[in-house]
């Protein structure tokens, strides 16, 4: 299959509908990454996305919904609230009006339309509304709602930019929306609320677990890291967003390394003589000078996320795929310079990407 990038003209969009309304698959931008998008009602569509990203099918999938969906539209139709009580109806009343559209996708009781292949068996379905342009206007155009998780294949970096969807899908898909690097960068925040209306994080995104508490007026629930059985939401599996090399999580900034952690990396490091390093410094030129001197004779390709939360998220995943496809062998990475916000996000996806890796000296679990 030749697989094709299109720009979001009108016409484009009509194509890229008229393919989605025949089961096939649309890779389609968001504001946080780019979704490989299928009629989320179609067995046979949906079933395709998991076939074309090689993904398992105990890993439920979230349907993206037009602007201006309203509560009361939703229920009776793909969820069923009804057992709510009259406070948690509310409170999810005011996270749609004020969260919808944006990084916010909601788990919440479903309806027999929704298949049980989205939901991957379970009860619930998760549901958001995205705020890119492009999306919308292909949300409009086709009339259904479009199952769309991230446009890569399974347990690998999410792409930001068409480019990166053609190199993880190229030939598996007829179509990519180019609607430009993504604006958040991240995944959306994954929030379930109970009939009762107890909130329960269970995937921290673009939307900060801290504004979500001051908006709800309540302490939100973490999910446990390692629950048992099918996950509830995307991107709880502890290998995610992976790159294809040895990816390392340190401890702490490379600036703040003391003599005992250099030798202990460089020991573990034996035999890689260029290294792609991740960090989150504003001057990529003087952590370059810092490194070398620290570990003569070993080549650096560096990334610079920067201090600032939303520019770091908008790199993050960008620059991890920039240091896969160079010629360093193994990765090395920085935690955020916040525990908060972003920073909680942020930190989520550079464990998960390095879990399959990183030696328990440098990350006890």
């Amino acid at each position: 299959m030749q697989t094709e990038i299109l720009s979001p003209t009108p016409e484009h969009i009509a194509v890229a509908a008229a393919a989605l309304r025949q089961g096939q698959l649309v890779a389609m931008p968001t504001e946080t990454v780019y979704g490989l998008a299928g009629n989320g009602l179609d067995e046979q569509a949906v079933a395709s996305i998991f076939a074309a990203k090689e993904r398992p099918r105990f890993d439920p999938l979230i349907l993206h919904l037009p602007a201006g969906v309203t509560l009361e539209e939703l229920q009776g139709w793909l969820v069923d609230v009804s057992a709510f009580t009259p406070a948690a109806r509310a409170w999810l009343g005011s996270l749609i009006d004020t969260f919808w559209p944006g990084p916010l996708t909601l788990v919440l009781p479903k309806c027999p339309i929704v298949p049980d292949l989205v939901s991957s068996g379970l009860p619930t379905v998760a549901l958001r509304v995205p705020a890119h342009p492009v999306a919308q206007a292909l949300l409009q155009a086709v009339q259904t709602p479009l199952a769309a998780p991230s446009a890569n294949r399974f347990g690998r970096i999410s792409p930001t930019s068409a480019q990166a969807v053609a190199a993880e899908l190229g030939g598996r898909i007829p179509y990519i929306l180019d609607g430009g690097a993504c604006a958040v960068g991240l995944e959306s925040t994954v929030l379930k609320l109970s009939p009762e209306g107890i909130p329960t994080l269970l995937r921290p995104g673009g939307i900060p677990l801290e504004t979500l508490e001051a908006h709800l007026g309540l302490p939100i629930q973490l999910a446990p890291e390692q629950a048992p059985g099918v996950p509830e939401a995307p991107g709880r599996l502890s290998s995610h967003y992976a790159p294809g090399k040895p990816l390392w999580l340190l401890p702490t900034a490379f600036v703040q390394l003391q003599p005992g952690d250099w030798q202990q990396i460089q020991h573990l490091a034996t035999g890689h003589s260029h290294l792609g390093i991740l960090s989150f410094a504003t001057d990529p030129q003087a952590l370059l000078g810092h490194l070398s001197r620290h570990w003569p004779g070993v080549l650096f390709s560096v990334e610079c996320l920067g201090s600032d939360p939303n520019a770091a998220a908008r790199a993050l995943f960008a620059s991890l795929r920039r240091l896969d496809e160079g010629d360093a062998t193994l990765l090395l990475a920085e935690p955020p310079p916040i525990s908060t916000g972003l920073g909680y996000a942020m930190m989520d996806r550079l464990r998960r990407a390095s879990s399959l890796w990183n030696p328990p000296l440098l990350w006890p679990s």
